[in-house]
Order: structure tokens, then C-alpha cells, then sequence
């Protein structure tokens, strides 16, 4: 399937960038351990930060669900 990369695509994508995995972190609010962990193959990515990951480095094809408002509608 295209367009999805095994963990040592995703470190080459990351090196061709110019980004360490901590600023790839930083820049998408996640945790730099549990991006360091699903590259490592140690998580899978199947729910949770580690799927977020997965799919923001292209290991995964998936929905990354946005924040849900919590206030009420207006009239």
C-alpha cells in the first residue's frame, strides 16, 4: 500500500527533514518517549498518543481525532 512507511522510512523521512525526533515531538504535541517507542517498534500505534504518532509519521494510515468542544450550542 503507498504512501505508508516502515520505522526506518519514517527515522529516513524524519533525517531528510533535518528533524530530530524530539523536535517532530515538540512540533506535534506529543510525547518524544512514546514517539521514540513506536519507531523502535516497541508500540504498536493502536490507540491512545501512540496511534497519533503513527499516523502523523506515516506509519499508519488513520484518523487523528480532533479536541471536542465542550461547550454548549448557542440558540
Amino acid at each position: 500500500m503507498p504512501g505508508i512507511r516502515t520505522a526506518a522510512q519514517a527515522k529516513a523521512w524524519l533525517e531528510q527533514q533535518g528533524k530530530s525526533v524530539q523536535e517532530f515531538a515538540r512540533e506535534h504535541n506529543v510525547d518524544p518517549a512514546t514517539t521514540y517507542q513506536v519507531l523502535s517498534g516497541r508500540k504498536k500505534g493502536r490507540r491512545g498518543e501512540s496511534h497519533r504518532v503513527a499516523v502523523l509519521l506515516g506509519m499508519k494510515i488513520g484518523v487523528i481525532p480532533t479536541a471536542v468542544s465542550s461547550e454548549a450550542p448557542e440558540d
